[in-house]
């Protein structure tokens, strides 16, 4: 059963709906975890650094608290799984440089890159809001099994330069960046609050669901769902891809 989503842009999370979780939290979790003491260390004078350690005291209430405690508080949100913006940003540094040293290649699944090359093709903007970094977007695109991906991708958003995923808000502004009318705008997630937001927003909304992944068994409320990518064609101006 192919999904048609009359629409101008399309806009992705990456975690669970473009990409296995699985790598995330197996691969690069672990990756970032064996390098955070390292990096607060050794480049604590770096802007953005010393902005996401600022960021982790506010979030304590510790304007004082050193490397040790910050590096605690990193493991801990990583630990139980809080998007923490600070924790992101110090996260999309370390990958960004592992990727580029070769030691990481990005997940994708199978049908994800064909369709995205098909509807970039036919006209259709394909943007980015992930939970990641902005820096960890870049990176992950620039790494694929593929190659190059970042020519398909017209914007990237975060958490923090759109604000939380689950909030309207954050997919209005999105929309006034991007210069694209709600309601000319699709968002694929796996996450049911997500979904939510984004149609609160006046977005479509389709909710991918991919057996193994954390949220299939809770499946998508009531959005329309598909299996994978090549189930939704995108209508743009008169044309179908």
């Amino acid at each position: 059963m192919s999904l048609l989503c009359d629409v101008d842009a399309v806009v992705l999370d990456i975690e669970g709906t473009t990409s296995a979780t699985g790598f995330v939290v197996d691969v690069l979790y672990p990756y970032s975890r064996s390098r955070f003491g390292t990096l607060l260390a050794e480049r604590g004078d770096d802007p953005d650094v010393a902005r996401a350690v600022a960021q982790v005291r506010v979030e304590l209430g510790d304007p004082d608290a050193d490397a040790a405690a910050v590096e605690k508080a990193l493991n801990a949100w990583l630990d139980d799984d809080i998007k923490a913006t600070p924790l992101k940003t110090l996260q999309g540094i370390i990958w960004s440089e592992g990727f580029a040293r070769g030691d990481l290649v990005s997940h994708f699944y199978d049908d994800v890159v064909p369709r995205l090359r098909t509807w970039h093709a036919a006209g259709t903007g394909l943007y980015v809001y992930s939970s990641g970094s902005v820096a960890a977007q870049r990176a992950w695109f620039t790494n694929s099994p593929e190659g190059d991906l970042t020519s398909l991708v017209s914007g990237l958003y975060d958490t923090e330069n759109a604000g939380p995923k689950q909030e309207p808000e954050s997919y209005r502004r999105i929309a006034e960046s991007a210069g694209i009318g709600p309601a000319r705008l699709l968002f694929l997630s796996d996450r049911p609050g997500e979904l939510d937001a984004a149609r609160a927003a006046g977005w479509h909304a389709v909710g991918i669901r991919r057996p193994g992944e954390p949220y299939y068994e809770q499946g998508v409320g009531d959005h329309a769902e598909a299996g994978a990518f090549d189930e939704i064609t995108i209508s743009t101006t008169g044309s179908t891809a």
